[in-house]
Formats: structure tokens, C-alpha cells, sequence
């Protein structure tokens, strides 16, 4: 039985998808050899209900000089950003003397460059050095360091407090949270707030979206298991506010307890986490019967497209496909390629399942009849793009929230399989 992350309590086990490589560990094809896996198993704690990862990768494994995800490959993400940005000014930063605005994984600078083009004081903290350059290259103050107490001792002493801290689908990629919250309660100014995203696991559960589990997400926040362990540090949550980034993200804001009033609107997510039973164990069998359904699903529906002749390519060499791919066995034979316009990414194979990424390019010069749709949380986004294909009688696969098809005439929902 493994100890809880979070509280030292026993953690259940509720779904295993069996070894699993780096999710974002896209490789050469020397590389096979050695790749490393090792099992993917997410429980439930039964003393705090943190879902979390029963065991862990090293973060060195997956943040490193090679970080193959640049937050700039996608403008959704980059117009999500610049409204975050301007938001959390209106909000926070309004009437504040020479403001500090601190970002934990700042990844390539998307976010703080806003606040840079705005002649904002801010610095990012961000592990991968990649990433980190291509940060410094556009101007953005980074340091390549993870975060943690130590980082925000050196910030205050160096910077002062900060008004605003923000971090985007990161704080869940951390397995010492208490580090980092002692670091944030440390780092705050005492009316500066923390702002937040991460998938959010009300979303998870209830579009059985399997593909967030992977091994940069260590744990599943909700409202229920965040707030005793900010209590801890003295913080506490002021508002949430739903996204649809990630396929379903909670944006969270949090400040030393006392300092801002709380929104009403806390209290009644509270209660619908409540009634949704993210609380109780028996929420997560529930979760893995229906895991176990989608990929026999999709399964089938591959099997039944290679039987017919039909060619399926991948659309977005995403983190996620990694868990679809390894856990669903999605091998060349079923989907040829996967497309997609990370330059670091194109040349080399998927993780584990060796699946060849191509530029888009290659899509665009020989479509296929459909496509399987990785990147399903850009959805929107990508069938815009790809218009004149849906229009040509091309097809998007999808497997959220169940198995279906995107095409010219529902270009944004999934038409379920019978």
C-alpha cells in the first residue's frame, strides 16, 4: 500500500494502465533500446481524498534541457494567457506601487511576457532550460531552478515579496506540494495572491477523460482535497472559477487566509464536489469501469477502420496520447502517424508506442480519411483549422467524453458509436 503525498494516510488503488514511458519522452529511434517505463497507477486516499500517483518518476526525467512542450506551439493557449494576464492586472495588480508578478513554471514565457510587454516587474521560475532560453530570448526575467522554499527565500531576497504568483497546469505536476505551498505563503506579500490552474478532477470523472493521467500529473485537485492542505500553510482558497483549457481546469485564487474575502461561489462548488462523490472511493471504481468501456470502444472502432481500409493518422503529439496509446496498445497499424507542429517533436517516435510524429505538413499533402484526435482539449481550435478537410469529407476520431466522430456536419460534437 502506498503512504499518501499529502497526509501519510494509506492510498487505494483504483486504475492501473500497466508500465508506461516518459509521457512527453518523444524518442529517436537509436533511443528504443533504453527507453524506461515504469507502472502508471492512480488511488484515492481515503484520510484527505487526494487522487493522486501511487509512484513517481523522477522530475529530472521529464523537466529537463530537452523539455519537448513550448506553451507558444499553441495560439489557444497563448490568447488564454494574455486574458489570464489581463484579468489578474485588473484584478490584483490595480493601484499596486511597482508591482512584483512571479510565475512557477514559466515555461517559454508565454504568460509573463504580458506583463513584460507592460513594463511589469516579474520573473519566472522554470526547470527545463530549453524552454527557459527561449524565455530569456524574448526578453522574460527566468531563472532555471525548480520551486520550492529555497527558490522563494532567494526571490524575496533578491526581488521582495510578490503581489501576484501564478502558475499554470504545474502545481499538480509536484509531489512536494508542502515545499511549494511554504515556498508560495513565503513569497506572497500579504495582499498578494496565488493564481492557479490545473485539470480540474470534477472534469475527469465526469467526461472519463483517462488521458490526463500520465506521469507529469501526479495529483487530481478539487475543491475538497486543496483545502485542508493550503490550511496547513496558512492559505486559503478566494475564489474558482471553472476554464475550459485542459479539457476542464479549475482556475483557483488563493491568498493568506484573512486577506481577501471569499466568493459565495466556493461554498457551492464545495457542495456540488459533495454531491458528485469526488469524496468517496466508490466515485473512482465507478471511474475505472468506465475507463475500461472507452478503450475497448475506441479499440474496436481502430480495429474495425484498419478492416475497412480506412487510414487514421494522429492530430496533436500531445502528453495525453502517450497514456491513449501505451494503455489502448495504438500501434502503427492502427494509426500510421501523428501530425503535429512542434518542431522538437516532428522526426521522432511516440513514446512507447513508436508511432512516427510528422509536420503538419504531411497532413495537409496527403489527408487521411480521419483522423484520431489527441489533442481533443483544442478541439474547437483544430476543426477550424482543418475546415476544407471536414468540408472534403474528412473525419475526427475522438474518444471525450465517449467514442465518436467530429465531422461536416457536427463539427464540434462527438456523435457517440452504437
Amino acid at each position: 500500500m502506498t503512504q499518501c503525498l499529502v497526509c501519510d494516510h494509506d492510498v487505494e488503488p483504483f486504475l492501473n494502465f500497466g508500465p508506461m514511458p516518459i509521457a512527453n519522452g518523444f524518442l529517436a529511434a537509436e533511443q528504443v533500446a533504453s527507453e524506461p517505463f515504469a507502472d502508471l497507477e492512480v488511488g484515492f486516499c481515503g484520510g484527505c481524498t487526494m487522487v493522486q500517483l501511487t509512484q513517481l518518476v523522477e522530475p529530472e526525467a521529464m523537466f529537463h534541457e530537452n523539455y519537448a512542450f513550448f506553451t507558444s506551439s499553441s495560439a489557444w493557449m497563448g490568447r488564454h494567457f494574455a486574458a489570464l494576464a489581463a484579468d489578474a492586472r485588473a484584478r490584483w495588480l490595480d493601484g499596486a506601487e511597482d508591482p512584483l508578478v512571479v510565475e512557477i513554471g514559466s515555461n517559454d514565457g508565454t504568460m509573463l511576457g504580458n506583463f513584460q510587454e507592460a513594463g511589469i516587474r516579474h520573473l519566472g521560475i522554470e526547470p527545463s532550460a530549453n524552454v527557459a532560453q527561449a524565455a530569456m530570448d524574448r526578453g522574460v526575467e527566468t531563472w532555471v531552478r525548480f520551486f520550492g522554499r529555497e527558490t522563494a527565500d532567494a526571490v524575496v531576497e533578491q526581488h521582495g515579496r510578490a503581489d501576484l504568483v501564478l502558475a499554470t497546469n504545474v502545481l499538480c505536476h509536484i509531489p512536494d506540494l508542502d515545499g511549494v505551498l511554504a515556498g508560495v505563503s513565503r513569497l506572497l506579500a500579504p495582499g498578494g495572491v496565488l493564481v492557479f490552474e490545473d485539470p480540474y478532477l470534477g472534469d475527469i470523472v465526469e467526461k472519463t477523460s483517462y488521458d490526463q493521467i500520465y506521469d507529469e500529473h501526479v495529483f487530481y485537485f478539487c475543491l475538497g482535497n486543496l483545502k485542508p492542505l493550503l490550511a496547513r500553510h496558512g492559505l486559503e482558497i478566494v475564489r474558482a472559477e471553472p476554464q475550459g483549457v485542459h479539457g476542464g481546469s479549475m482556475r483557483y485564487t488563493v491568498a493568506h487566509a484573512g486577506a481577501h474575502p471569499v466568493d459565495p461561489a466556493v461554498e457551492d462548488l464545495l457542495e456540488r464536489e459533495r454531491l458528485a462523490g469526488l469524496h468517496e472511493p466508490e466515485t473512482y471504481v465507478r471511474f475505472r469501469t468506465a475507463v475500461e468501456a472507452s478503450r475497448d470502444a475506441l479499440v474496436a472502432e481502430l480495429e474495425r477502420l484498419r478492416e475497412a481500409g480506412v487510414r487514421v493518422v494522429g492530430y496533436g503529439a500531445t502528453s495525453k496520447s502517450t497514456t491513449v496509446t501505451n494503455y489502448c496498445g495504438i500501434t502503427p497499424d492502427l494509426v500510421s502517424s501523428i501530425t503535429d507542429t512542434t518542431p522538437t517533436k516532428q522526426g521522432k517516435l511516440s513514446p512507447g508506442a513508436h508511432v512516427p510524429v510528422v509536420p503538419h505538413e504531411d497532413f495537409r499533402a496527403d489527408p487521411p480519411e480521419v483522423a484520431l484526435l489527441f489533442a481533443w482539449n483544442h478541439q474547437a481550435e483544430i476543426v477550424a483549422k482543418e475546415a476544407q478537410w471536414l468540408a472534403d469529407g474528412g473525419r475526427f476520431l475522438v474518444y471525450v467524453p465517449r467514442v465518436g466522430f467530429v465531422d461536416r456536419d457536427a463539427p464540434l460534437a462527438a456523435t457517440p458509436q452504437v
